[in-house]
């Protein structure tokens, strides 16, 4: 990899005004940025000043030769203080309605066993009125246990309001009885394809439903209106820009989720850029395409990407493996897409010029992802879209070099590796761990890695990406010495890969991503220098203030 070093002092353009450009000059900070093109082309450049013209960046580098250059008085001047300037964080893979619905739901990421799920579950209802209780973040694997919940344990407190809780990662849910007699769920019921209906000893069903098993309770559920979901991204934007997130790539949305963001965009009311899928299962699909990408003239909204789901999650053993689970030996994963129906989605999408940013998690689904890419390639064409494959998690060591071979982006999620660390070798084996996680193996070839957090799957908080993608450890600095540490990031590698190769995954890279002259002024100010602390430190930045095209969004109060 070569990034190549500019140190101040540092200009990128000669300045030069029209008599009623609003100014701003921010000096006496420590900034840096990844410049000009990305990947390991990419330039790492330093600066202590910062020319901020009608919410576009106009020129960086030293206060002094900014000063000299400067043909005209700024219109404010702006002091720092000494803290840090990045560019803002961009999540390559986020889900935004999910995010918010979760910050207005019963939170169960940190329950510590089942007991523990089902008590947070029963004070939540006692203070919420409404017929469903809904929920996520469990994780049967941060329990003593490890084995999934039931059905029962949720009926002794709960037996007349159904409950619906989905797992941490999306990919199964857990339901009381009365959730299950709402969707019709019995001993008869059969598992729908790309599903399973987990089942006890005697055949009835636990309570809990894998992947396309989920839709049976889902479909029961309230119907969401767009008053709500414009209470749930509202509520996901403010979380966001508190921790420097300045733009989502939301992986996989309907179309009444389009018409609420249009509608909040044309209100100016998106402190956050999206980057939007739309999901391969919304029925409107195909008239979507047929209207055309969507870029709004202020790039907080832009449309122009699909999202397939190939396979589930490893967590809940629904991601397609080529060989059984090492804990498993009955089972090779789900498909959630068959191959077919994959095929004439690619036929579909292409020719419309969107990309296509398919859903892979076991090895079996990324090598049908890229045996789906190269035969389109070869046929329809569409290789110049910069298509991705998202969390390229399990990936056979013989199927990486053609993510190079294919232009394939991965599009990869740090925090991934320090979550699943207790359960993926359990899964896989040591063998295949070889193609696992696998970011620094995807670099050294020359693979863009955009990465994300999978919110709210993970936590949002990108400094605790960038700290998993540098150490391979969790925030307690487990275990020593890191995970597989040989496939770690640099510290460069992981804030490229959270600012100017994000960008360029969403073919945004001319806009954003980094701080040059005629980009938008999208930053954020920090209380530690990522550069200058340890990196077992890296997750404690603290965000003081961000901005969005030179407008404060957030400021710590």
């Amino acid at each position: 990899m070569r990034l190549v070093s500019s140190l101040l002092p540092l200009v990128l353009l000669v300045i030069s005004f029209a008599s009623n450009a609003q100014t701003v000059l921010y000096h006496n900070f420590s900034g840096y940025t990844l410049t000009g093109e990305p990947g390991e082309e990419a330039l790492f450049k330093q600066f202590d000043a910062m020319l901020i013209r009608d919410g576009k960046v106009a020129a960086v580098g030293s206060l002094e030769t900014l000063t000299t250059q400067l043909n005209q008085v700024p219109d404010r001047k702006i002091d720092l203080k000494g803290k840090t300037v990045l560019p803002g964080i961009i999540d390559a893979h986020g889900h935004m309605l999910g995010l918010g619905e979760n910050l207005m739901q019963v939170d169960l990421r940190t329950a510590s066993s089942e007991q523990d799920a089902v008590a947070r579950v029963a004070e939540f209802a006692a203070e919420h009125t409404e017929q469903w209780v809904i929920g996520r973040g469990w994780n049967q694997e941060n329990w003593t246990s490890r084995d999934f919940p039931s059905a029962q344990s949720l009926d002794e407190f709960m037996v007349e309001r159904p409950v619906w809780l989905t797992r941490v990662d999306g990919h199964a849910g857990w339901a009381n009885s009365k959730a299950l007699e709402l969707a019709g769920i019995t001993a008869e019921t059969v598992s729908p394809e790309g599903g399973e209906i987990i089942r006890d000893s005697s055949g009835q069903p636990t309570g809990v439903l894998v992947d396309n098993a989920m839709a049976l309770v889902e479909s029961q559920l309230p119907k969401k209106t767009a008053e709500y979901y414009r209470k749930a991204l509202t509520a996901a934007f403010d979380h966001l820009v508190s921790e420097g997130i300045t733009g989502v790539h939301d992986a996989g949305i309907s179309a009444t989720n389009l018409e609420v963001y249009q509608q909040l965009s044309a209100e100016g009311k998106m402190p956050v850029r999206v980057y939007a899928m739309l999901s391969a299962s919304e029925p409107k699909l195909p008239e979507l395409l047929a209207a055309g990408p969507i870029t709004t003239a202020d790039d907080s909204l832009t449309v122009r990407s699909v999202k397939i789901y190939t396979d589930g999650a490893l967590g809940s053993r629904g991601a397609a493996l080529l060989e059984p689970y090492s804990d498993a030996a009955n089972t090779r994963g789900l498909l959630v897409t068959q191959p077919d129906a994959i095929e004439d989605l690619f036929n579909l999408v292409i020719p419309y010029g969107f990309q296509i940013n398919i859903h892979a998690i076991g090895d079996r689904a990324n090598r049908i992802a890229l045996n789906t890419f190269a035969e389109a390639f070869g046929t329809i064409g569409g290789r110049n879209l910069r298509h991705r494959i998202e969390h390229s998690q399990v990936v056979h060591p013989n199927d990486i070099p053609r993510f190079k071979e294919l232009d394939i982006i991965a599009s990869m999620q740090p925090t991934h590796a320090t979550s699943d660390k207790n359960m993926a070798e359990d899964r896989l084996g040591k063998e295949r761990m070889a193609g696992a996680y696998a970011w620094q193996t995807f670099l050294e070839q020359g693979t863009i890695v955009a990465a994300g957090s999978d919110f709210p799957v993970e936590l949002s908080n990108p400094f605790f990406g960038v700290h998993a993608a540098v150490t391979r450890q969790d925030r307690a600095n487990n275990p020593q010495g890191g995970w597989y540490a040989h496939e770690a990031m640099t510290l460069k590698q992981a804030l490229r890969a959270f600012t100017l190769d994000a960008a360029y995954a969403a073919g945004q890279e001319r806009e954003l991503g980094s701080l040059e002259p005629g980009k938008w002024a999208d930053f954020i100010v920090l209380d530690q220098d990522p550069y200058k602390v340890s990196n077992a430190k890296l997750w404690q930045a603290n965000v003081l203030a961000t901005y969005v095209a030179g407008e404060a969004v957030y400021t710590q109060e």
